[in-house]
């Protein structure tokens, strides 16, 4: 079993889910809104657009909409596709997924465990 995190620009959020809502591995995700920052670089007059190292700023904190969901093993590749299409513009910033292992799953109502618990 694996946990997936993506962070998403926020007005994607509303076609990542619909992309997760067709999926029958998907049985529920959590949505939830966060604030952050990344590394920009900066243009130097007559740079010509080329990045130097020494051009890495903090650009300002922004939104992001974070979404945490489990999957069993033989969901993973096809659950992370669906979010990296559905979340996808091709501009900068369009967010990050991350596919963590999960050790334990329980259902606290039913106990049961593992892929059944979800």
């Amino acid at each position: 079993m694996k946990m997936i995190i993506a962070y998403i620009q926020p007005f994607m959020e509303s076609r990542v889910m619909a992309a997760l809502h067709q999926m029958p591995e998907v049985s529920g995700a959590t949505f939830s809104v966060v604030r952050g920052f990344g590394r920009g670089r900066l243009k130097r007059e007559g740079s010509h657009g080329e990045a130097n190292r020494d051009d890495a700023c903090l650009v300002a904190s922004s939104a992001r909409a974070r979404l945490e969901i489990f999957v069993p093993d033989s969901a993973v590749d096809k659950v992370r596709s669906a979010i990296q299409s559905a979340a996808h513009t091709g501009n900068p910033g369009d967010g990050k997924i991350l596919v963590l292992p999960v050790e334990r799953c329980v259902q606290i109502r039913t106990g049961e465990e593992g892929d059944t618990s979800l």
